[in-house]
């Protein structure tokens, strides 16, 4: 590959680079911001959040501390909300509103929510293509390191690679309006329940919408990645 066609595919991927970068310090900034905010009511992110899991009728769904620092999330198949040490003991505006987000997983679910189960669908899939894949992959580029156009080995690394990052781009895809949905449901429990003031619930979705934010840009990023490796795809066709 000429050097001139890394320099295009460096560009090519400069604007995600770009968006994550800034997604990142978004992020950062914001919940620095309102996790300083503690709630009048003074409730802590795990007390609100088994109290919205009463209230929609999921007493079987628990609610678990996990260590780290934002490393929140909601397991369907554990039937588990759990909070990072950061957030689980926290009544900052910030973290109730991360935890709030996380119950609004719990509610996609209950409620049938189409894409969420689309994405679970896609989630061992992807894993399994890209367990598969990536040794293929790898030798791919060996193969195209090796200026050895033609070879059939070689296209069925590239394709490979090709699916690896289609499935990436799909994932992101289904995964964007889930996240946005359940931080919506957040934002709208939080007013219905008034466990937030309206300052407050205006800080937590400032807190969700900069998070949404990470989800777009590695969509971007994915989408670019694709683009990417089929321009290599053409650059490997064309020498032949």
């Amino acid at each position: 590959m000429l050097y001139w066609e890394y320099y295009v595919m460096g560009i090519i991927l400069l604007p995600g680079l770009l968006l994550a970068i800034y997604a990142q310090s978004k992020v950062s900034s914001t919940y620095s911001k309102y996790s300083k905010m503690m709630s009048q009511k003074g409730m802590k992110a795990w007390e609100m959040a088994r109290l919205l899991l009463d209230c929609a009728d999921l007493q079987n769904v628990q609610v678990i501390k996990v260590s780290g620092n934002l490393t929140d999330y909601y397991d369907h198949k554990k039937q588990v909300v759990a909070l990072s040490s950061t957030v689980y003991d926290s009544s900052s505006v910030a973290a109730l509103g991360v935890a709030a987000h996380e119950v609004g997983h719990a509610l996609q679910f209950k409620n049938n929510y189409l894409p969420v189960k689309i994405r679970s669908a896609i989630i061992p899939i992807t894993n399994i293509s890209s367990t598969i894949l990536w040794p293929l992959v790898m030798l791919g580029l060996i193969f195209n390191f090796a200026a050895m156009p033609g070879s059939l080995v070689g296209d069925i690394c590239l394709w490979s690679g090709v699916i690896i990052f289609g499935l990436a781009v799909l994932l992101d895809l289904v995964t964007l309006p889930v996240e946005y949905n359940a931080s919506n449901r957040a934002v709208q429990v939080l007013s219905k329940t008034e466990i937030l003031t309206e300052e407050e619930t205006k800080g937590a979705k400032k807190v969700l919408g900069a998070a949404a934010l990470t989800y777009v840009a590695s969509l971007l990023t994915s989408i670019l990645n694709l683009l990417r490796f089929l321009l290599v795809f053409l650059m490997h066709s064309r020498r032949e």
